[in-house]
């Protein structure tokens, strides 16, 4: 289930509504009803309909076998899983364009698939439980006030930090930014450096929760630049002060623990499904913390991502999918909370399923919390500009101010391009 650079892509059709209304209207001669059936008689139930279902493939062993079962149980629609090895993003692009196949499928939902009317709504699927969901892992879902997919189960992002040695530093876990500068500071000797957050000195890995600590976002109203505020290029400034205490040139990157493991950090900023290997090496000498608020008008945050499922509009039997989604994702429970859990560790998307997790109980706290997900309208190009410029801050010590600036002009004309 594991995925570093979780994937893209989304739309609707707009040819299944008459179908849907007809066959309850009641038109000027039409004939009664059936004697039989108005007796009683019990009608012959609808022949089940066939629907196909597709997969990424996950690395964890049992992930396949399980979704094939889970297909199997239900019993409205015949459901085939196609469990797709090689090259999944292309594969897929090039069927949402050519036919029906697949009904259902996984990824992130993109702007251009909307656009391009490749995903049906969801949002009379999601209806009665949208309250069950984080709002900001939805609002990844959503394009122009509709919503395209459901989650399945999420991924998150932590801070780990080893308890023995922040307590022979005399530091407690930082709780804002300005602590954080300090802790990495405090704990860079000996060998050892206080913070590894990936080889780009953190511009990748931490540019969405440099801007929550702060208060702002990516996008904001659905339409504009989320960080156009003096407060970005403060909390970007940052990231320069911690590079003197940043791990640099690990033979791995941020989404791998070894650093950590191996002695050669004091904190990692890093994928939460590395929890299992690190407990196995380090014990219980490791916690676990949200990326800290900058001041009090900012907050915490907690990165989450994850694959949703989405229905084809090109798919024969659109509604019968969405029965298949809602059946699956929305009502068994207890499926959402095996595919989650079994297989690897991540975390249920649905924040009563979320309470169930015992495992990590902590970990499942700061994701109800402090959990960020990332929308649609950030494309990779509003990515890069504003990552490249973090870069320049952090590595360079280039002007807070003036790299802001221009990543904002930047982001600006892709927005510009995606309303267009």
């Amino acid at each position: 289930m594991r995925k570093t650079n979780r994937r893209t892509f989304l739309a609707l059709a707009g040819t299944t509504v008459l179908s849907a209304c007809g066959s309850n209207t009641v038109r000027t001669g039409s004939p009664p009803p059936s004697t039989a059936y108005s007796a009683g008689v019990t009608r012959p139930k609808p022949k089940p309909v066939d629907l196909t279902q597709w997969y990424h493939p996950y690395p964890e062993a049992g992930v396949q076998e399980a979704v094939t079962r889970y297909a199997a149980a239900y019993q409205k629609s015949k459901v085939a899983v196609q469990w797709n090895p090689d090259d999944y993003e292309t594969k897929l692009n090039a069927a949402l364009q050519a036919g029906p196949v697949p009904d259902v499928f996984e990824d992130q939902v993109t702007v251009d698939r909307v656009r391009q009317n490749l995903l049906v709504p969801l949002d009379d699927v999601i209806g009665p439980v949208r309250g069950d969901f984080n709002p900001s892992v939805l609002a990844a879902q959503t394009v122009d006030g509709k919503l395209y997919g459901i989650p399945q189960a999420l991924d998150a992002q932590v801070l780990f930090y080893r308890k023995s040695f922040l307590q022979e530093a005399g530091v407690q876990p930082p709780q804002t930014l300005g602590e954080l500068v300090d802790a990495a500071k405090k704990l860079t000797r000996d060998g050892v450096k206080g913070l590894f957050a990936g080889n780009d000195a953190g511009a990748a890995a931490l540019a969405g929760p440099l801007l929550w600590s702060a208060g702002l976002d990516y996008v904001k109203d659905g339409k504009s630049v989320g960080f156009d505020d003096p407060r970005a290029a403060t909390t970007f400034a940052k990231l320069h002060e911690l590079n003197g205490s940043l791990l640099l040139g690990a033979s791995t990157d941020w989404a791998d623990p070894l650093p950590f493991i191996d002695g050669l950090i004091a904190m990692q900023w890093t994928w939460l499904w590395n929890l299992p290997k690190i407990q196995d090496t380090v014990k219980d000498d490791f916690g676990i913390l949200a990326f800290p608020r900058l001041d009090a008008a900012g907050a915490p945050s907690v990165p989450v991502s994850g694959l949703s499922a989405m229905v084809h509009s090109k798919s024969l039997n659109p509604n019968a999918a969405k029965d298949f989604v809602k059946w699956l994702w929305l009502e068994r429970t207890d499926f959402q909370q095996e595919f989650a859990t079994r297989f690897g560790f991540h975390l249920p998307a649905r924040l009563s399923v979320l309470d169930k997790v015992t495992t990590a109980a902590d970990a499942a706290k700061l994701v109800k919390e402090n959990g960020r997900a990332t929308g649609p309208l950030w494309t990779s190009t509003a990515n890069t500009a504003l990552v490249d410029a973090l870069g320049r801050i952090a590595r360079d010590g280039a002007d807070p101010v003036a790299e802001t600036k221009a990543a904002v002009e930047a982001v600006k004309a892709e927005l510009g391009r995606l309303s267009a």
